[in-house]
């Protein structure tokens, strides 16, 4: 299994990056599949989850209104879609998938199975 994470990049503030993370070595479509971030100096958080059953999502409050997370099936890849992004933004953002992952765990990173290389997203002010 594979994950291959690709779209960061500098961004003014204000901006938009959109990610996209595809995965290989089996089919997705009922695996949870997230976006974490690591910022210098803080621990690695969720940014955004898509369930496969259903399509639900969960946003970190610090990033509702401003991304999307959606996933293609067909094509075992799923995407963030940053706007008006902000200096805070700056981070390493790893993409996962996880399978049986509960409602209340989507925000917890030991419930991911499989994890991406990262990429690197920064924001200048």
């Amino acid at each position: 299994v594979q994950l291959q994470a690709s779209g960061g990049g500098l961004a003014q503030a204000g901006g938009s990056l959109r990610l996209s993370c595809a995965a290989s070595g089996r089919t997705f479509s009922s695996y949870v599949m997230g976006w974490f971030r690591q910022a210098p100096g803080k621990e690695r958080e969720l940014v955004a989850a898509i369930r496969g059953r259903g399509g639900s999502t969960d946003y970190a409050d610090s990033v509702k209104g401003r991304f999307t997370i959606s996933r293609d099936n067909a094509k075992n890849t799923v995407y963030l879609q940053m706007n008006s992004l902000k200096p805070e933004d700056t981070a390493v953002y790893y993409c996962a998938v996880g399978y049986g992952v509960i409602l209340s765990a989507m925000r917890t990173e030991r419930a991911y199975n499989y994890w991406g290389q990262g990429t690197l997203v920064t924001v200048s002010s």
